[in-house]
């Protein structure tokens, strides 16, 4: 039976919570290591609903272009997602991108 609700909230969450520092990983990647194939839209959602306070590193899932999902609903929180990465040391481009297969983390 597949996962909903509250329990695919909190897989996508316990899966995040394991990305190691410095490391980034896609939405389809979390999807699919939290039981939930092909709901990348799923994560993104779950990321959007987090409270501003927490420990859940968000900020180290990205797209599958290699690349920060930018959008307007999130107040500033592209340049914080990036900032945060440089910190951790992923490296972007002049283009806002990151080499995805030397930052991707494997589990």
């Amino acid at each position: 039976m597949p996962v909903q609700g509250d329990e695919a909230a909190a897989a996508i969450c316990d899966v995040i919570r394991r990305i190691p520092r410095g490391w980034v990983a896609t939405y389809g990647q979390i999807a699919a290591m939290a039981g939930l194939p092909r709901r990348a839209r799923l994560v993104g959602h779950v990321l959007q609903n987090l409270g501003t306070g927490t420990k859940i590193p968000w900020h180290r899932v990205v797209n599958a272009r290699g690349e920060i999902s930018a959008s307007p609903s999130r107040n500033g929180g592209d340049a914080l997602q990036r900032q945060r990465l440089e910190k951790e040391g992923v490296e972007f481009d002049d283009n806002g991108r990151f080499n995805l297969e030397r930052f991707r983390w494997r589990d």
